[in-house]
């Protein structure tokens, strides 16, 4: 039988559990996929760990919350079984990404009509199934921060997940990106275009050495102290600073608060806008999907853990 990766309870990754489930059945206008690569997320085990934040009623479906306990995995890509009596422009066999979708740890996977794009031949499974998250956070943020051509972005968080795809997305809009990482991955960031500065002690002054022009706009995909604190310092407009993660204290400092809690902005209409352009330039080579390591669906617990302890640049993937 198919089976679904779930929590039994709220806690540490030891709680999510592999369980058999009947295979789904496309209800009008939904589509079944079998899933060939599941995208894992910081958002996937902030919601079974209990320290996820308090999210609005119009936004529980999106985030995975709808039922009594979360559901895990919101992107993914894979093989279409089944149409509903409904959808006229997906066929079974073709080869697709998901997004947005809920429950994407498992083998089967049911999704509206409207979340299934083409998959691109030209990128590979695990790459199709860890693009859209990360790619429509990192879209968000640019767009809530205004940044364009001529802008001097300060983008926190770079080598991770959302800030590898923001790298790329500002510098492509025209932007300068001085970007924010260890040191190890100084090498990948100048290669996508950015420049690199090291975090801690003194990261206003690197900052200001390596943008002696000025910082017209910040991204925060970090969510530390420090991150909210020297944009604060460095960027004179504070609606032109956006933030996916951190303490109370951003809501406090007149920045772009994004995500899914009570007055957060989710940019539900822009996430939706990006996905198709973000297929796009995947396929075409012009943004490049990062993943550090893969997972096989038994072993999701691991992939958490990895995921909570740090790990290198890029995504990671569950295969089932």
């Amino acid at each position: 039988m198919p089976r679904i990766v779930r929590p039994t309870a709220y806690g540490t990754p030891d709680v999510l559990t592999v369980i058999e489930v009947p295979t789904p059945h496309a209800a009008a206008g939904d589509v079944v996929v079998e899933v060939r690569a599941a995208g894992v997320n910081p958002i996937d085990w902030k919601l079974y760990s209990g320290a996820f934040h308090a999210v609005d009623e119009d936004h529980k479906d999106a985030a995975g919350i709808a039922a009594s306990m979360p559901s895990l995995g919101l992107e993914c890509a894979g093989v279409v079984t089944e149409v509903g009596a409904d959808v006229t422009d997906v066929r079974v066999g073709d080869e697709v990404i998901v997004y947005p979708v809920t429950a994407a740890y498992a083998d089967y996977v049911t999704a509206p009509a409207t979340s299934i794009f083409p998959k691109p031949a030209e990128i590979d499974w695990a790459r199709a199934g860890s693009l859209m998250l990360t790619g429509t956070t990192a879209v968000h943020a640019l767009h809530a921060a205004g940044v364009g051509a001529g802008d001097t972005v300060l983008v926190h968080g770079a080598a991770g997940g959302v800030g590898l795809m923001g790298v790329q997305l500002a510098t492509a809009a025209g932007a300068t990106v001085i970007a924010t990482a260890a040191e190890r991955n100084h090498a990948l960031l100048r290669e996508l275009g950015a420049v690199p500065v090291v975090y801690g002690t003194g990261l206003a002054d690197r900052v200001n050495s390596a943008a002696p022009q000025g910082i017209t706009a910040a991204v925060d995909f970090a969510g530390t102290d420090e991150a909210l604190a020297v944009s604060l310092e460095l960027v004179a407009d504070r609606t032109r600073i956006a933030s996916i993660a951190g303490s109370p204290r951003r809501a406090e400092a007149g920045i772009k608060v994004l995500g899914y809690g009570p007055g957060q902005d989710a940019g539900t209409e822009v996430r939706s806008a990006a996905r198709g352009d973000l297929v796009e330039q995947a396929g075409s080579g012009a943004l490049r999907v990062l993943v550090d390591t893969t997972f096989p669906l038994d072993q999701a617990a691991k992939a958490h853990e990895v995921g909570i302890s740090g790990h290198g640049p890029g995504k990671l993937v569950l295969i089932p």
